[in-house]
């Protein structure tokens, strides 16, 4: 999955090239609409893509393929939460730390996105 930063960067990157390829002001301005409403398709492809896994996992039959993910969260935020605490290994550098805790900003917000489309989805099928 490309970052979302990373697919604003491009497409600034790519503008800034079109400005100083393409001199008609109104056609480099077409073309970069283009390239920004290509990107977005593409970021949100990959966003519902991420949410059918979840969703795949979360009605999987297994109680472990269920759960799994919100296990993993769980003992990550309380790894952060511990090293808030100073119950931490004395070897565990700060970038380790931190590399923690985007994974559980990540993890969370696959699954504030999973839960929510699961949701509209439901009310949308009572409709």
């Amino acid at each position: 999955m490309i970052p979302a930063m990373l697919i604003g960067g491009i497409v600034k990157l790519i503008g800034s090239v079109v400005d100083k390829a393409i001199p008609d002001r109104d056609q480099a301005e077409k073309i970069k609409a283009e390239l920004t409403a290509q990107a977005l398709a593409l970021e949100s492809a990959e966003l519902q893509g991420a949410v059918e896994i979840i969703k795949a996992e979360a009605g999987g039959e297994s109680w472990l393929q269920r759960n799994w993910r919100p296990l993993v969260m769980m003992g990550l935020a309380g790894l952060v939460g511990a090293h808030w605490l100073g119950y931490t290994a004395p070897n565990l550098t700060e970038p380790q730390v931190l590399g923690l805790l985007g994974i559980v900003k990540v993890g969370l917000g696959g699954y504030v996105v999973g839960r929510s489309v699961e949701k509209t989805a439901r009310i949308w099928r009572q409709k």
